[in-house]
């Protein structure tokens, strides 16, 4: 198997996808000539050729919306987001349209898309370039959202993207683009799309996360079993809606103790919804309450600041020993 990144494991993706189905297109700013600004569609134009590699204006409800009516009529798009700040100016287009579809048709025609946004911190960005707002689409019924955390989910989870037959909102941690690498098999592979992923099996306390935060609590993990001699379990939602509710419940109903952690802001956000599932289905089984690990609840600040915004190992580990101790 090869070690390559994220970056390369989603181009992987596509190029996979594109050559095995014809259906398959993609669309966006700069995703052909440029091939992306992250280089996630390098070589495809040269492959495939501008009918299927489409270069378009910047704008990103017509981005969205021509990929809605392409799914409509038989094809598989892929509609590219340069950044996720920007992805306010389709929603309405996925609101109003793509998660609607399924329904306003009683099932007669459907919105198989994927709109994929590179998210979140951690490289320094300009305004708008670092937002995390999955909650919004988690938020919208009829929208799937996948978040992967490393190469092999990643183009994994493309691929059942790809082929699923509803709208499927990918969003791609770009701090994780090139961050590690990671074996990628050879043969085609795809993941359950609403199945989360039991990163590391423990006894003593659940660290649930997702995304590029996932590394972040991987750390923490490792620094608890180390200097601690803690059993920790770290779950990795990977698709957030929906969510898989079974194996977090599990998991809190063996620990007994939960911190979850994202880099969204906090009011609202992922943490709050697992919470609340935690304490539907396991509450008789906590022994302290559930702690969140967060972004805040302000922009996220610029080049100095950002990475006290975001989660680190530290903070996630305090975390886990104030809930030990509880």
């Amino acid at each position: 198997m090869a070690q390559i990144n994220m970056a390369k494991a989603i181009n992987l993706a596509l190029h996979e996808a594109m050559t095995r189905d014809d259906r398959v297109v993609v669309l966006g700013e700069d995703v052909g000539i440029d091939e992306g600004v992250f280089r996630i569609t390098e070589g495809l134009l040269a492959k495939f050729g501008e009918n299927r590699v489409i270069d378009t204006p910047l704008a990103e409800s017509g981005i969205v919306g021509t990929a809605i009516g392409m799914a409509l009529y038989g094809l598989r798009p892929i509609a590219e987001i340069q950044f996720s700040g920007f992805d306010y100016y389709n929603y309405h287009q996925l609101e109003c349209h793509a998660a609607r579809f399924r329904n306003r048709t009683r099932g007669r025609l459907t919105v198989p898309m994927v709109m994929r946004a590179p998210y979140g911190g951690g490289i320094r960005a300009l305004e708008h370039h670092s937002e995390s707002r999955e909650a919004i689409y988690a938020h919208t019924p009829g929208l799937k959202v996948v978040i992967p955390s490393g190469p092999r989910n990643a183009r994994a989870l493309l691929h059942s993207a790809i082929q699923d037959g509803d709208p499927v909102i990918y969003y791609e941690p770009k701090a994780c683009y090139r961050l590690f690498k990671e074996e990628v098999p050879e043969q085609m592979e795809t993941l359950p799309i609403g199945r989360a992923n039991l990163v590391l099996k423990g006894k003593d306390i659940t660290v649930i996360s997702y995304g590029a935060s996932l590394r972040a609590a991987l750390e923490a993990c490792e620094i608890l079993q180390e200097e601690d001699g803690v059993n920790p379990e770290l779950v990795d939602l990977l698709t957030i809606s929906p969510l898989d509710t079974e194996t977090i419940v599990d998991s809190v109903r063996k620990t007994g103790r939960a911190v979850v952690v994202h880099e969204g802001p906090r009011t609202c956000g992922l943490g709050a919804e697992v919470i609340a599932r935690i304490n539907e289905h396991a509450l008789l089984y906590l022994e302290a309450p559930v702690k969140r690990i967060t972004g805040y609840d302000t922009p996220i600040p610029y080049f100095q600041k950002e990475m006290a915004y975001l989660p680190d190992a530290d903070k996630i580990v305090n975390a886990c020993r104030e809930t030990l101790e509880f």
